[in-house]
């Protein structure tokens, strides 16, 4: 059996006590694998990350306090070398474009094989960064998209939540012909023609989360 000193110390991520359980159950079964912590939350997981200091880190995004990706920012803060890999069902380019700004090391989504989720480990434990040929064409496709505006980001926003021209314009204290404005800037930007369908891309994509 392989050694504990050589065994790779991981911490699991995930809100779901049921997916959280079966990764700890598989990781059981792995001799090179040890599981020295999990968090059910993004709060949680970046006390732990400091209690234990794992080697490999698998995170989800979507999670209760405090989302993936803002538990990635706070961790690399802190810890600058630490190895964190993405596991979660979003595939949307705004997600994978955030997660991998955050510092995550490489994006995997649930339902891929055991087999391809310790080739990433080790992957990602020997230095390496690891995403899969789908997931990188989308990263390279939000890389050369053209960014929208803080403030495109909430009329957008507000357009997902069904808001009127002039309920965004009330609630961000600016004119409705300014709304109007920057409503056609961040269309032309999402390459659709209407609020319909830039509230579906921006679901789609991750630019908005829907709670």
């Amino acid at each position: 059996m392989t050694d504990t000193v050589d065994r790779i110390r991981v911490m699991v991520v995930e809100d779901h006590h049921v997916v959280r359980q079966g990764l700890i159950a598989l990781f059981s079964t792995i001799p090179e694998i040890e599981v020295v912590g999990s968090a059910m939350d993004g709060m949680q997981a970046v006390e732990m990350f400091r209690k234990v200091v794992p080697d490999i880190t698998l995170m989800d995004l979507r999670l209760p306090k405090l989302g993936g990706v803002d538990a990635i920012t706070k961790i690399r803060k802190e810890f600058s070398g630490a190895r964190i890999i993405v596991l979660t069902t979003f595939d949307g380019d705004e997600d994978i474009y955030r997660a991998m700004r955050a510092g995550a090391k490489a994006y995997l989504l649930k339902g891929m094989d055991a087999d391809e989720l310790l080739k990433t480990i080790h992957a990602v434990h020997s230095g390496k960064g690891r995403i899969s040929a789908p997931i990188a064409e989308k990263l390279a496709e939000r890389i050369n998209s053209q960014e929208l505006t803080t403030r495109e980001l909430e009329v957008l926003e507000r357009i997902v939540a069904g808001r009127s021209n002039r309920d965004i314009a009330a609630d961000l204290y600016i004119s409705e012909a300014t709304v109007k404005s920057h409503i056609n800037s961040l269309l032309s930007k999402l390459g659709v023609a209407d609020r319909t369908k830039a509230a579906i891309m921006a679901i789609q994509r991750g630019i908005i989360h829907l709670n």
